[in-house]
């Protein structure tokens, strides 16, 4: 044993390395807990008692040098990398600094938040998709003027493929596949054919909830747009409803909060009216849950839709909508305190 300790440190004296993987695999030969000190230290038990003093010592000392001779390469390396002159051209030239959240992904989660609290989970669905579960099973007849209300980009003719106008789309896949009772939110990006603006955009994120049960009523939709409203703009928020026309329900309304800028008093944002329209909402038509196999004498529901940029330009007052795909990141880095 003694032999194997005195070969072991002139080896350790003699060590060298060149790389900082070398050195840790230089540690981990000597130094780790399977490492060949530790296996000196178990063969210990096996030393006469007589011996016992002298070879712990010399296993002490082994492991001693060990210790100082990896310190002493690793503080080698160190300093060599602190004075080092090389530059490395490919850095950025300034520290890069942590991005942040989107304004419409903060806004986003946290309507989906306030619906998950109502026991709504989320259904995605793709954003090519067909005549039928864009237009036809939601009540859209193919010479019916409500088409012209959602003009869309279309990808080919025979059969019909288009950029989704809606994520109404995910809501009849879902009522095709799933039977009641249904209670689903479905966020996403959708497309139409409209001019840019600081309103509109070419495309832009929705959010629409559904709900289909048993004895759904008006009262059960209007009460679920009161409770959203005053989680998302804080709780003096007032809601009215408006008739509206939408061809997916029936009876259909279009939903006011009050301005949040101006109190309701009146300003510029809300044309002086007091009040802004942030969505669209109603009892699903019956002939849409036929179409969706779901029997209308049974089952009732109401469906609701909202423009995300909409509910971001009032939460955090953004004059322009197209500023939200600009990427300019001097409007973004904004948005830092909302996370």
């Amino acid at each position: 044993m003694i032999e194997k300790i005195e070969a072991l440190l002139s080896e350790i004296e003699q060590l060298t390395v060149s790389t900082p993987d070398e050195l840790e695999a230089a540690r981990i030969k000597y130094l780790s807990k399977k490492g060949i000190i530790s296996t000196l230290m178990d063969d210990f038990r096996t030393v006469p008692a007589d011996q016992k003093r002298e070879m712990g010592m010399r296993v002490n000392s082994l492991k001693q040098k060990a210790t100082e001779k990896i310190q002493t390469l690793k503080e080698q390396f160190e300093h060599n990398i602190s004075t080092s002159t090389e530059v490395d051209l490919s850095r950025t030239a300034y520290p890069v600094s942590l991005g942040t959240r989107h304004p419409i992904s903060i806004v986003k989660e946290e309507i989906c938040d306030i619906f998950k609290r109502l026991g709504f989970s989320i259904a995605e669905g793709p954003e090519v998709e067909d005549d039928w579960h864009v237009f036809s099973s939601l009540n859209f007849a193919e010479d019916h003027p409500a088409r012209d209300m959602q003009d869309t980009f279309f990808i080919q003719n025979d059969p019909q493929i288009v950029l989704r106008t809606h994520t109404s789309s995910v809501q009849t896949r879902v009522m095709e596949k799933k039977a009641p009772p249904i209670r689903i939110i479905c966020p996403g990006r959708v497309y139409r054919n409209e001019a840019i603006s600081y309103r509109a955009h070419c495309f832009f994120h929705q959010v629409e909830a559904l709900y289909i049960d048993k004895d759904v009523s008006f009262a059960d939709l209007k009460q679920a747009l009161l409770f959203f409203a005053k989680e998302m703009f804080g709780e003096h928020t007032s809601i009215r409803l408006r008739p509206s026309y939408f061809p997916f329900t029936e009876p259909s309304a279009e939903m006011d909060i009050s301005c949040n800028i101006c109190g309701g008093k009146g300003c510029p944002f809300c044309k002086h009216t007091g009040w802004v329209e942030i969505l669209g909402c109603g009892m699903v038509d019956p002939n849409v849950l036929e179409n969706c196999g779901i029997d209308s004498k049974i089952y009732s529901g109401y469906a609701l839709g909202m423009g995300i940029e909409r509910i971001t330009n009032l939460k955090y007052q953004v004059k322009d909508l197209r500023m939200f795909s600009e990427n300019d990141v001097r409007f973004l880095t904004q948005f830092q305190s909302a996370h």
